[in-house]
């Protein structure tokens, strides 16, 4: 098994990135496999709504690690997405980064695998960023990992981190119910248990006079 984690900091090494390596211990032991999709400080363009995605199969934006990080979910069974906190919400790098994934290939390879979200703060508004990483995984029929706690660790810097004993403690609880979870859906497909046909075709929305759906904004 392999779990895919995305660090949404600019900083490789600093408070985020600590919190989730955390994390990767307790799955190295559970003999989980683990990468890191580091975000980095190189630009990121947002997603357009050019809808070229649709004909090319992938984001046409490119050159930037979207697709490949797409790519490599393919293959993943579970996904850890963390962000420190910046004016109580993720950063813009993790949500540009997100938005094109997820919208380029439809969600598809992301289906029916546990997710999870890490939210690191110095002090407040950790709990509202936490929030809205987690409505990429409700949008995309992916079942929510938990926690003792809310997956919220406290620290202004990498050193800070190991001081909020509470934030590490659930963090490890966290990694040991996500890998539960990924073995559980794994048994079930092993026993012939498919995962549940979504419907199609609704779309609650103001239609145009070419009967397509206006695009929102």
């Amino acid at each position: 098994m392999k779990v895919l984690l995305v660090n949404g900091s600019s900083h490789l090494h600093g408070s985020t990135m600590r919190a989730l390596e955390e994390m990767i211990g307790v799955l190295k032991a559970e003999g989980v496999e683990t990468e890191v999709v580091q975000l980095g400080g190189a630009p990121l363009a947002d997603c357009l709504q050019c809808e070229r995605c649709r004909e090319a199969g992938k984001c046409v934006i490119g050159g930037d690690g979207v697709n490949e990080f797409v790519e490599k979910a393919a293959s993943c069974d579970g996904f850890v997405f963390a962000s420190p906190v910046y004016y109580a919400h993720p950063s813009g790098r993790i949500l540009t980064f997100l938005d094109r994934a997820f919208y380029s290939c439809g969600g598809a390879p992301f289906r029916h695998k546990p997710g999870a979200a890490v939210a690191v703060a110095r002090r407040g508004g950790a709990s509202a960023s936490f929030d809205v990483l987690n409505k990429y995984f409700g949008l995309s029929q992916m079942p929510v990992a938990g926690s003792t706690y809310w997956n919220i660790t406290h620290a202004l810097t990498a050193e800070d981190v190991p001081h909020d004993e509470e934030g590490l403690q659930t963090l490890r609880n966290l990694a040991r119910n996500l890998v539960w979870m990924m073995r559980c859906f794994a048994a079930g497909r092993d026993a012939g248990i498919s995962p549940p046909q979504a419907e199609s075709g609704a779309c609650t929305n103001f239609i145009d006079r070419g009967g397509r759906p206006y695009a929102e904004g």
